[in-house]
């Protein structure tokens, strides 16, 4: 039985339809998206004892939706806000999942202050997308930051990553394709070498809106490029593809 004592009056508790596990959340601060979730079944979690690192993991949505998925590993999220990580902590409270996964109050450029170098065989990282305050407007902080970026630009995530990544691990990250020049030309300064991408489509006939990257630490030059995700059909439901994501493998929204 969950502790719904855990949750306020102006949140909402989102049921992730992944063995019983919930979210807590807060509509006027910031809710996740299907990115989220995405980069979480991206990013594959193989045994018990990997470590697992979220940056800005606002309501803590990816470490605990790959924890329901995988069963496995230890996870950390961080986040600069203050808010957010208290939110995230008493979603792992309300699944008991606390000896698993932690979440932590952090400004990604103190990494060093934190975590020693190589210390992650995965990081996760669903960015902000817009440069800076590109198309800023009047909205919610915790928003400004999860869109813009305001408090930590790509080469601060990527660099940071660089750092706390062991010898041959993974970083998963989700973006625009507008950026993708920006995401290689980045990793590979700092050695970390894009092996996968995966294109996401709204629509058949429709341009992508969305990239999975995978990138491995002083990886070998090969990159992979995975058969196209298309996340609606024609009438407006979800791909096969996508409710299996979702976990409704053989029903429609």
């Amino acid at each position: 039985m969950k502790d719904l004592t855990l949750v306020r009056s102006n949140e909402r508790v989102d049921d992730l339809e992944r063995n019983g596990y919930k979210l807590i959340q807060n509509p006027e601060v910031f809710c996740f998206g299907i990115d989220a979730i995405l980069l979480a079944h991206f990013a594959k979690v193989n045994n018990q004892r990997q470590k697992v690192l979220d940056i800005g993991t606002g309501t803590g949505i990816i470490p605990i939706v790959m924890h329901a998925i995988y069963g496995k590993g230890h996870f950390t999220g961080i986040d600069i806000q203050e808010e957010m990580i208290e939110m995230a902590s008493r979603s792992v409270k309300l699944n008991e999942i606390d000896t698993d996964v932690t979440m932590k109050v952090m400004d990604i450029k103190d990494y060093k202050e934190h975590f020693s170098t190589g210390y992650f065989d995965i990081i996760t990282c669903n960015p902000p997308y817009m440069k800076g305050h590109a198309g800023l407007k009047n909205e919610h902080p915790s928003k400004t930051i999860a869109r813009h970026e305001v408090a930590c630009t790509l080469e601060d995530i990527i660099s940071a990553t660089s750092y706390m990544l062991k010898y041959g691990g993974k970083m998963c990250m989700i973006h625009r394709p507008h950026r993708l020049v920006d995401i290689f030309a980045t990793m590979r300064q700092y050695n970390i070498e894009p092996k996968v991408m995966r294109m996401i489509y709204p629509k058949q006939g429709k341009e992508p809106t969305m990239v999975l990257v995978e990138g491995v630490k002083n990886g070998k030059p090969e990159l992979r490029v995975q058969s196209p995700l298309t996340v609606y059909n024609e009438d407006g439901t979800y791909t096969d593809e996508i409710n299996e994501i979702y976990g409704k493998k053989g029903r429609q929204e």
